[in-house]
């Protein structure tokens, strides 16, 4: 009788190591955001060594958080949706398994290359061709899975959250292979296909769209599966939803010039990514709204449920970053905001706020269910660091607002003779009291992930992923 049913089952196991994964880099990621962040209040943490400097340490903590953390949670999610929407197993295991063991050797490509030094320079594309091109690979591996699977569905109805994860893994290819066009001179350096200010344009084409698509799209695919799980409720909108996925994908690819006012690019690139990125608010509106509404008739859930409630707090980030976002882009708002603080305010606004807490109450509603458990060890843990991720989040982005509107105002202050009142030291004064608040609140947030790591590590020790399997096997029998 198993053998009958064993090959309509889930494939769990891909699920799981993704899973794992997600919190032991998102623990490495993290801690090593904290000891950066330390850098800019003690200098002297840079131990005068360039593989430990700030400089090379700063794009392994984005790959980590974004690639390898972020990564990690959009496969393990994906992977666990694209199967149980569909109601039939991946469409190959081995292909799978290379996804996760292909991902895992580009992060450890990139913890030894970049404290080294070999670096292509561009922001959160920075890995050398080598790496580049197995990153590439394994994406379209993983396009191969994940729409293999959906081509041998065995309902009718494709699930929004498949849209939006579908179009997040398309348009990352596109992204990564056309940006990382290059020519390699050795074997850890090449140089940009592209020259100028159409490098820098196909640059912030994928480097907002990284943010777009990487750090959204598939975020977004999350939220339409896991808020209504959790919730225990359908969908506020299905017809809002596909309304979001279109407009969503069809705005955001355009707004990356507003990362380039003011430099070198034609002014009407410019004024089109800020047009783009004002209208851009509509849609993301739309779908936190939708998700948000998805909690009527359930908000008191949030009383007894912090798994939910990480859920819920996601969306209220995603509505403040979607709306910061288009202010920022604002060409006079932007000659205030450029390269200070505030950005990176923004930035973690998204990423600890939005991107971070899905990813974790995603994880926590996941966890049993792969192993065979009713709940997690223990809710009081997740409660403990649901408080110290929204404070860490909360200490993070006010400090950088502060310190990045200080710094603005400073640098355009002038005397009645032109000259600059202020120097760039002075400003960076002003700042050391917000790096200290900043480092504080960052660490607050990677210790919840420690809560976490020991929450998850007591859930795997008790668990029966025979049982998982099995209860995957009987749900996958009651649908037909």
């Amino acid at each position: 009788m198993s053998t009958a049913i064993s090959p309509t089952a889930y494939n769990y196991k891909v699920v799981r190591q993704f899973a794992i994964m997600t919190v032991v880099w998102g623990i490495l990621g993290m801690g090593l955001g904290v000891f950066i962040a330390s850098q800019l209040v003690w200098p002297e943490l840079n131990f005068g060594l360039p593989w430990t400097s700030f400089g090379r340490l700063r794009p392994l903590h984005t790959n980590l958080v974004i690639f390898a953390f972020g990564g990690c949670a959009l496969f393990a999610t994906s992977y666990y949706v694209v199967q149980r929407t569909c109601q039939t197993r991946l469409i190959s295991d081995s292909l799978a398994a290379f996804t996760f063991w292909g991902w895992q050797a580009v992060i450890v490509g990139a913890i030894v290359t970049l404290p080294l030094g070999y670096t292509t320079t561009k922001e959160y594309a920075e890995l050398e061709w080598p790496l580049a091109i197995l990153l590439a690979i394994v994406w379209v591996t993983y396009g191969l899975v994940f729409f293999g699977t959906i081509t041998k569905r065995k309902t009718k109805h494709i699930y929004v959250g498949n849209w939006f994860y579908g179009a997040f893994i398309v348009v990352t290819a596109m992204l990564h292979i056309v940006n990382h066009m290059s020519l390699p001179v050795s074997l850890f350096k090449s140089y940009s296909a592209y020259s100028g200010a159409t490098d820098a344009m196909i640059q912030w084409w994928y480097g907002h769209n990284a943010v777009g698509f990487f750090l959204t799209t598939g975020f977004l695919g999350m939220m339409y599966y896991f808020v209504p799980k959790q919730a225990e409720r359908p969908i506020y909108s299905y017809r809002l939803s596909i309304v979001h996925f279109w407009a969503l994908i069809t705005l955001y690819i355009w707004a990356g010039p507003h990362h380039l006012h003011y430099t070198a690019l034609p002014d009407w690139a410019q004024s089109l990514g800020m047009a783009m990125s004002i209208i851009l608010l509509a849609p993301s509106w739309g779908g936190m709204i939708n998700g948000m509404m998805t909690l009527s008739g359930a908000w008191h859930k949030l009383r007894t449920d912090p798994i939910l409630r990480f859920l819920v707090v996601s969306l209220a980030f995603y509505g403040m970053s979607t709306f910061e976002g288009p202010m920022m882009a604002i060409k006079t708002v932007n000659s205030l905001s450029h390269y200070t603080d505030w950005t990176i305010g923004h930035v973690h606004a998204g990423a600890l706020g939005w991107v971070a807490m899905i990813s974790i109450g995603a994880i926590y509603h996941m966890i049993p269910k792969l192993f065979g458990r009713a709940q997690m060890h223990s809710t009081a843990l997740i409660n403990t660091h649901f408080w110290l991720a929204t404070i860490g989040t909360v200490l993070y982005i006010a400090s950088m607002w502060v310190n990045g509107i200080t710094q603005g105002l400073m640098w355009r202050a002038i005397n009645d003779d032109g000259t600059l009142t202020y120097s760039f030291v002075e400003a960076l004064q002003a700042s050391h009291p917000g790096f200290i608040v900043r480092a504080l609140g960052g660490a607050f947030f990677a210790t919840g992930m420690l809560f976490m790591a020991y929450n998850v590590l007591r859930t795997v020790r008790a668990s029966n992923p025979a049982e998982a399997e099995a209860a995957a096997k009987i749900a996958v029998v009651g649908a037909h």
